[in-house]
C-alpha cells in the first residue's frame, strides 16, 4: 500500500502563563520576575519554522509540504493571549510568506479570561485570528478557586461577550467536569451557563490527575467513576438538546463548526510543530514513512538554541508495528469514526495488518458492524482505552 500525504496544519506553542494551575501537565511556565521576551520569541518561532522547512526540504520538493496549503493554525500554551495582537500579526504574516494558507484556513488562539485586556479582541481579529478558545473550566467561583484559576465566573462571561462584540463568530469554551466535590447538578449548571453564552463549540472533558502535577502530589476529593460517568451522560444529553452535536469524545459543535485543527489530528493528518516543546508529525509519501519531531521543552533552552539543531528535543520515524496503535489512538476518538480505507492511506500499511485486532474488537461489540468504516459502538466508547490498546504491536 502507498502512503498518501494528508492535509497539513501548524501548531505554535506559546509557553508562558500568569500562573501554573495545579492540574496542568502542559508545557506551561508561570510568570516570574521580568516579563518574558515575547517579541524575541516570535522571531525565533519564524526561525524555527524556516529550519523545519529546510530540514524537510526534500519532502517539500516531493509535494509533501510545499504544495499543501495550511488548513489550520493553532496557537496553544501556556496562554497565547499574553502575546499582543501585533506580535500574533507578525508571526502570521511571516508564516504566510513561507507557506500557502488555505482560503478557509482556521486560525485559533487560546485565551484565558483573566489574562485578556479589553479591546484586544478586535486586534487579534485584525491580525488574522478567526477563532478563539477560552479556558473557562467552570462557572462556579468556588470550583475555579480550587482549580487555581485566576478568573471569576463573571469575568469569564464578560470576556466571551467582549469577543463576540468585537466580531468573533467562532468561539470555543473549555469546560471540565468531575471537579473536586462536584455534584451532577453542579456539572449541569456549568453546561447551562456555557450554552447561555451561545459559543459555536464546546470542549467538555473530565478532570484527571496527571503525573507530576500539584494535584497528583496532593489529590483533591474527586467524584468516583460512576458519578463522573453520570455527569458525562447527562451533560452530553443537554448539549445535544441545545444543538451541539458530539463528534469526538470531548468535543461538541454547532453544525458546520467542528474544529478543523483537532479533526486533522484525529484523522492522522500532518502538522508542523514549532515553539518550546511543540510536537509535529509529517508523512513522507516517497519513503512511505511517518515521522514525529518534538522541540526542546524549556523556553530558555529552546531560545538559546536560536533555531539551531539543539532546538530539537527528539526526532524519529514511527516503527511500522507502532503505526496501528498510533492511528487508532486518534481515529477512534471520533464518534462517526473514519473510512477504513484511510488506515492504509495514512499509514502506508496493508489492511491485513489490523485484521486480527479488528475481528476481536467486533467480537467484543466494541466496533460497529460496518465493513467500510472504523467506528466505535457506545460500548466501545466507554471502554475506548481497551479498544485502542488492542492495536498495540
Amino acid at each position: 500500500m502507498s502512503l498518501i500525504a494528508p492535509p497539513l496544519s501548524l501548531y505554535v506553542h506559546m509557553p508562558w502563563c500568569v500562573k501554573k494551575c495545579p492540574y496542568c501537565d502542559f508545557n506551561s511556565h508561570g510568570l516570574r520576575g521580568a516579563p518574558p521576551p515575547y517579541a524575541e520569541y516570535v522571531e525565533l518561532l519564524l526561525a524555527d519554522l524556516d529550519a523545519d522547512l529546510a530540514d524537510f526540504g526534500t519532502a517539500a520538493r516531493d509535494h509533501e509540504i510545499g504544495s499543501r496549503p495550511l488548513i489550520s493554525i493553532f496557537f496553544g500554551g501556556g496562554t497565547p493571549s499574553l502575546f499582543a495582537p501585533e506580535l500574533i500579526a507578525r508571526f502570521l504574516d511571516g508564516a504566510r510568506a513561507r507557506l500557502p494558507f488555505a482560503s478557509d484556513c482556521e486560525i485559533t488562539l487560546e485565551t484565558n479570561p483573566g489574562t485578556v485586556e479589553h479591546g484586544r479582541f478586535d486586534g487579534y481579529l485584525a491580525a488574522g485570528v478567526n477563532r478563539l478558545s477560552f479556558g473557562i473550566q467552570s462557572f462556579d467561583d468556588d470550583k475555579l478557586r480550587r482549580l487555581g484559576r485566576i478568573h471569576s465566573a463573571a469575568e469569564a462571561a464578560a470576556a466571551v461577550k467582549s469577543a463576540q462584540d468585537a466580531g468573533y463568530a467562532n468561539l470555543n469554551l473549555d469546560l471540565m467536569y468531575a471537579l473536586p466535590e462536584q455534584t451532577l447538578d453542579g456539572a449541569l449548571a456549568d453546561v447551562e451557563r456555557a450554552i447561555a453564552l451561545s459559543p459555536t463549540h464546546l470542549s467538555h472533558y473530565q478532570l484527571t490527575l496527571e503525573p507530576n502535577t500539584a494535584f497528583a502530589a496532593n489529590p483533591p476529593p474527586l467524584p468516583d467513576d460512576d458519578h463522573a460517568w453520570a455527569m458525562q451522560e447527562a451533560c452530553e444529553a443537554r448539549l445535544a438538546q441545545a444543538g451541539y452535536g458530539q463528534y469526538e469524545i470531548s468535543a461538541y459543535a454547532q453544525p458546520g463548526r467542528r474544529c478543523a485543527h483537532n479533526l486533522n489530528y484525529w484523522r492522522f493528518g500532518d502538522y508542523l510543530g514549532i515553539g518550546a516543546g511543540a510536537h509535529g508529525k509529517l508523512s513522507d509519501a516517497t519513503a512511505g514513512t511517518v515521522r514525529r519531531r518534538w522541540k526542546t521543552r524549556h523556553p530558555r533552552a529552546y531560545m538559546e538554541a536560536a533555531a539551531g539543531p539543539a532546538r530539537i528535543g527528539g526526532d524519529n520515524v514511527v516503527a511500522a508495528d507502532e503505526l496501528p496503535f498510533e492511528y487508532m489512538l486518534n481515529a477512534l476518538r471520533l464518534v462517526d469514526g473514519v473510512p477504513l480505507a484511510d488506515f492504509a492511506e495514512r499509514t502506508g500499511l496493508p489492511p491485513d495488518r489490523i485484521a486480527a485486532p479488528l475481528a476481536e474488537a467486533h467480537r467484543r461489540g466494541w466496533l460497529a458492524d460496518d465493513p467500510k468504516r472504523l467506528r466505535t459502538t457506545a460500548l466501545g466508547q466507554r471502554f475506548l482505552n481497551d479498544v485502542i490498546a488492542s492495536f498495540l504491536g
